[in-house]
């Protein structure tokens, strides 16, 4: 099983150099870091976790310019968002900034894409909040005409692009790996056996129930079986815990760590030394 990590890199947390740096040299896989733009100081939307919204939130690096620097860094760790929130960008722009990272990094980018859960900042950026599912696929496929080999023109519900010559590509024909995020169900998994390579489930629970629903879906889609991925993300690890996993098939897990500095980060990559 592979093991990677993600975290709320801030101005005020361990850097993206350091981490990186030090994941790759423990034998960890890969780093996967989250989104958001910004957070509407009215606070109308519930929290992902309820109570108050960790400061960290208020203040993440952008994880595509954090992972441009751990990649610098770093020659082997595969670099990831988790979750970059892609109805929230100009698919034109983000097609380029995702296939030049991927470019210079050697093909370590996965895209960890996610639905949002904050209406306030979707809506900052001109998102319809009923209608974000739809606009997520319509972003990717603009953007997969946009990684072609040759230009393809792109009309869509919600964007178009003319054919056209776009460079660099993604090391991967067709765009780097997808993963979705978000909660179970048939409407997510609907999405994913349609257009994505998998699931990134938030924590490891419920996948017992959730898996032959996801694999069910995956293979009404006519996809191929032992193509899905599911790519368990913020686990907190313990053998048991890795093994049941294992069992269910899964064979990449993301651990969380704190959105703290270096002494605190460091002592959590310490405890999860075992695994490894």
């Amino acid at each position: 099983m592979r093991i990677a990590a993600t975290v709320m890199l801030t101005d005020e947390t361990i850097g993206p150099v350091r981490l990186a740096r030090e994941l790759e040299e423990r034998g960890f896989d890969g780093l996967y870091l989250p989104e958001h733009t910004h957070i509407p100081a009215s606070r109308e939307s519930p929290g992902p976790t309820g109570g108050e919204l960790p400061r960290a939130y208020h203040r993440t690096l952008d994880p595509l310019v954090a992972l441009g620097a751990a990649a610098a860094a770093t020659e082997r760790l595969r670099l990831g968002t988790g979750v970059l929130l892609v109805a929230q960008h100009d698919p034109i722009v983000l097609a380029k900034q995702i296939a030049t990272l991927d470019a210079l990094s050697g093909g370590r980018f996965t895209l960890g894409a996610g639905l949002g859960w904050n209406r306030e900042e979707a809506e900052d950026h001109g998102v319809d909040w009923g209608a974000r599912r739809s606009v997520v696929r319509d972003r990717i496929a603009l953007m997969r005409a946009l990684w072609a080999p040759e230009p393809t023109a792109y009309e869509g519900p919600y964007g178009s692009v003319r054919a056209s010559h776009a460079h660099p590509k993604p090391a991967r024909p067709g765009g780097p790996r997808l993963l979705l995020g978000g909660a179970p169900g048939p409407r997510l998994f609907a999405h994913v056996a349609a257009y994505a390579d998998g699931w990134m489930p938030v924590g490891g629970g419920g996948l017992t129930r959730a898996l032959p629903e996801l694999r069910a879906a995956w293979e009404a889609a006519g996809r191929e079986p032992d193509a899905l991925r599911v790519v368990p993300s913020q686990v907190r690890p313990s053998p048991g815990k890795l093994e049941r996993l294992a069992e269910l098939g899964v064979e990449e897990v993301v651990v969380g760590l704190p959105a703290a500095g270096e002494a605190e980060v460091l002592h959590a990559l310490d405890d999860c030394a075992p695994y490894l």
